[in-house]
């Protein structure tokens, strides 16, 4: 599917990133230093990136501590838009089978309606249950999230807002203002992020194994 885009960039506003990809030839983008959040970070590198993006274009965000994305997880999120143009943005959903990631506010949950529109979004264990197990559907946020590019520039001309600053969860500004991301739910894989220090060895054990990991 990577034939299909205009542009693929790294956004940062750190010089050892910076240096990193250009010296890996990858096309970088410097950003502001004062961006809490991911999505505001990547609406400022798509408008500096020289492609001219119609208000329907597509604008994927990839967080960078997320090094077991593949292919497909990235084509779910963009499937959506595609698919239907009622739709302004997605996320990519994973589902949870442990109770420590259920339970870990690192890992961020999602409330979703029956059409897969996000309600809401936390770092609490949701959808509540008083004894966990996979069948209560729970679901995590994968890093990875897409956006019609007029969407993503409301976003970001919009201030965070309390659901936002309370969680720590900027898709929060969406369901606070009355608006409504589509979940991309994929099958259930090995898929960590690398949210702490703890983490690595987690992420690092799990790539050992990985398929696709492998061929670089």
């Amino acid at each position: 599917m990577f034939g299909r885009w205009d542009g693929l960039y790294l956004a940062t506003c750190d010089v050892e990133i910076q240096e990193f990809g250009e010296a890996k030839g990858y096309p970088v983008i410097m950003t502001a230093d004062t961006h809490t959040r991911a999505l505001d970070r990547v609406a400022e590198a798509a408008g500096k990136c020289g492609v001219d993006l119609d208000d329907d274009d597509i604008v994927v965000c990839v967080q960078g501590d997320e090094p077991l994305l593949a292919e497909d997880v990235i084509e779910a999120v963009v499937r959506p838009l595609e698919d239907d143009p009622a739709i302004d943005g997605t996320m990519l959903a994973v589902p949870i089978i442990d109770e420590a990631i259920y339970r870990n506010p690192d890992m961020v949950k999602i409330v979703h309606d029956i059409k897969g529109d996000v309600l809401y979004t936390s770092r609490a264990p949701i959808p509540y249950a008083k004894t966990f197990s996979p069948e209560i559907g729970a679901k995590r946020v994968g890093g990875i999230f897409g956006f019609r590019w007029a969407f993503l520039k409301w976003f970001t001309e919009t201030p965070e807002s309390p659901l936002e600053i309370t969680e720590a969860c900027d898709s929060n500004r969406i369901c606070d203002n009355g608006f409504r991301q589509r979940i991309a739910p994929v099958p259930f894989r090995p898929y960590f992020s690398v949210d702490s220090p703890e983490d690595v060895k987690v992420v690092e054990d799990a790539l050992a194994n990985d398929l696709l990991w492998g061929r670089y």
